[in-house]
């Protein structure tokens, strides 16, 4: 493993940083659609070890899915991408087994791409003092990405846990890491944000 960041000399602290994972659901994670460049166990591995690690320092996790009432509530603009009507199975929107019970998280729905439009995200972090979030999950370029862009303009600073995310193709996955997320903000291994929590 490289050394740490120099910016990690001290760590991050736990009261003020925020694990923020997106949309590891039933419906996401057990598509089946292809994913790349890092499989769904090892985003789930790699993820469920920042779990724990937060929880173990008692710092405030955040477990953000998406979901719809209706259908209705959800997003329909005109594209040039013929898209396919959505398809929600029964469970569909359940947290994954490995996080579902996860103490003390704070969960939210979402009926978008990002998670902190129509939602009480940024309240909650606010309200704790929280100023850094560590984002993790599926999409890379859809559901993290989203998330952090508006991350950035709420002013936070972010960790981008590159082992544990992963996009639909390594194209989309490499151009955010590569062109997005290191212009507002810095891109880790789960081992290095496990190992810097204090």
């Amino acid at each position: 493993m490289e050394a740490l960041k120099s910016s990690e000399a001290k760590g991050w602290n736990a009261d003020k940083t925020a694990l923020v994972v997106i949309d590891l659901q039933k419906g996401i994670a057990s598509s089946g659609r292809p994913i790349a460049p890092h499989t769904v166990e090892e985003v789930v591995q790699n993820a469920s070890k920042l779990v724990k690690a937060f929880t173990e320092k008692g710092a405030f996790v955040v477990l953000v899915r998406v979901s719809s009432l209706d259908g209705k509530d959800m997003l329909t603009p005109k594209t040039d991408m013929k898209m396919n009507p959505a398809q929600y199975a029964a469970g569909w929107d359940e947290f994954i087994p490995e996080i579902a019970d996860t103490p003390n998280a704070h969960t939210i729905t979402k009926r978008q791409w990002g998670a902190f439009y129509g939602t009480d995200l940024d309240l909650q972090l606010r309200r704790r003092g929280i100023d850094t979030i560590v984002l993790c999950g599926i999409s890379t370029s859809i559901g993290v990405d989203t998330t952090a862009r508006e991350a950035y303009q709420h002013g936070y600073h972010q960790v981008f846990v590159e082992d544990a995310m992963t996009a639909t193709t390594q194209e989309e996955h490499d151009y955010v890491c590569q062109y997005i997320f290191p212009r507002i903000g810095q891109i880790r291994s789960s081992e290095e944000v496990a190992l810097s929590l204090r």
